[in-house]
């Protein structure tokens, strides 16, 4: 197959042969390029029979009770025993998922693993037995450039088997609030909701990315995960559930920070700008402003924030409780530190629903809710409250850290749970509850009475 520019190149050549009275020479019939229609329809051919139509159940407490919401999304097949790959907020907390094939046969799926920094999944069909293998994509090793034309498939508005066509916009964008250790292709093939998950096919029929973020305004700009990412972290899904990143609690910014308008006068290197509380990058010593030279001799310069994820994502991935020596620069001297990360652990807190109360309470998290972990590294916080139930009412206020209640110390979900029950024990000789809260950095108490049932 003769690659997409070439075939251009080869109709504006020849057109002007023609132009300037030049007789063309016949190409032989098994010899000719092909159009690029028919290289659009053969790479969309290979991937359609591997792309899933997703429809999820899941749980939601935001609006202060459990609720369940129908989710629909996209996936592709990467192994012929089921393995898929959709979007992290596609099944998250989904309680169940069920999966149409181009074939219009229909299986339900299970999570094998999950990340919400990537916003990518990895699941697997739950076949019958003696199930033939299903077709599947090849996930593509390579990277593109600006202007490789791709296709964007899934099913997007719920409309399954769709393909929108266009060309990638930029390589490597970086978006600071959604790509902590990836940076993102961008296309303007159109990506809406419901293509979340689906394939980024190349011209080839290899799978390049997985769509993940639409954006309309005056046109279509679209963001997808670059396979070569996928690549590093798929090992760590099968193996953990999740990437499992490791994490040295650094606070990282770029020689040429042109968002906050600082520039370091250094040719190489990275900024430490500061440390996590209680992360092994402080209890190690490292403060503001000392630059990082070299990880375990390898050395590394982070120029500008594209540069930033890959960075991240390697550090990301290095094994737990292994010693990492920095070479590090402060006020004019070189020296090492060595340390060893540990699991950056869950990054978003647990949940629990209080019907009565008509509150939802979610865990303290310190990459989830950074504003309240500030205050208590650990505790819970009102999720969600619903509008004129008894919480409202009583002028509880979402993200309200919860002290105690009636009495007792609230530090975990548990806790709260077991105020609850207590209190519904006692509904009828005393439905009152004696909240104490923080809001804001103050304490408040707050009477609550729940004789009305009001759900």
């Amino acid at each position: 197959m003769m690659p997409l520019r070439t075939v251009f190149f080869s109709g504006l050549a020849a057109g002007a042969l023609l132009a300037a009275g030049c007789v063309s020479v016949a190409v032989p019939e098994k010899e000719k390029p092909a159009g690029f229609q028919e290289i659009v329809s053969q790479a969309g051919n290979k991937v359609f029979p591997a792309v899933v139509y997703i429809n999820a159940v899941a749980g939601d407490m935001k609006l202060g009770r459990a609720q369940s919401s129908v989710v629909a999304g996209s996936g592709v097949l990467i192994s012929p025993d089921g393995e898929m790959l959709t979007n992290w907020h596609v099944i998250d907390k989904a309680q169940s998922i069920r999966c149409l094939l181009n074939d219009g046969r229909a299986f339900p799926a299970r999570i094998i693993g999950s990340d919400k920094d990537l916003d990518l999944a990895l699941l697997k069909l739950v076949l019958p037995e003696n199930t033939p293998p299903l077709p599947c994509a090849e996930l593509a090793e390579g990277t593109l450039s600006e202007g490789d034309f791709v296709m964007a498939m899934g099913a997007p508005w719920g409309l399954n088997r769709s393909v929108s066509i266009g060309i990638i916009s930029c390589a490597s964008r970086y978006l600071p609030v959604n790509g902590m250790y990836s940076l993102w292709y961008q296309t303007d093939a159109s990506i809406s909701p419901g293509n979340s998950g689906g394939p980024l096919v190349d011209t080839t029929g290899r799978v390049v990315g997985i769509n993940t973020l639409g954006v309309r305004s005056g046109g279509t700009v679209g963001f997808s995960i670059p396979s070569t990412t996928i690549r590093d972290v798929l090992p760590r899904l099968r193996k953990y559930g999740k990437v499992n990143w490791a994490w040295f609690g650094f606070l990282l910014q770029p020689l040429r920070d042109f968002n906050r308008d600082i520039y370091f006068n250094f040719a190489e290197g990275v900024i430490v700008s500061g440390t996590e509380p209680g992360s092994p990058a402080r209890k190690a010593g490292f403060l503001p402003n000392d630059r990082i030279l070299a990880v375990d001799g390898r050395k590394t310069t982070v120029a500008t924030g594209e540069e930033m994820p890959g960075f991240l994502r390697k550090l990301g991935l290095l094994p737990f409780g292994k010693p990492v020596v920095f070479t590090v620069a402060r006020d004019g001297k070189i020296f090492d530190i060595s340390l060893a990360p540990i699991a950056k652990g869950d990054v978003e807190g647990d949940e629990s629903s209080c019907p009565r109360w008509g509150l939802t309470a979610k865990a303290i998290n310190r990459f989830d809710s950074p504003n309240l972990y500030f205050y208590r590294t650990r505790g819970v916080y009102l999720f969600g409250v619903v509008p004129y139930g008894n919480a409202a009412q009583a002028n509880l206020r979402k993200d309200d850290i919860i002290l105690s209640v009636n009495g007792q110390p609230i530090l975990t979900l548990a806790d709260l749970k077991r105020a609850y029950r207590d209190a519904m024990k006692n509904l009828n000789e005393n439905p009152r509850a004696d909240f104490v809260v923080l809001r804001g950095g103050q304490r408040r108490q707050i009477i609550m009475d729940f004789s009305n049932d009001i759900q």
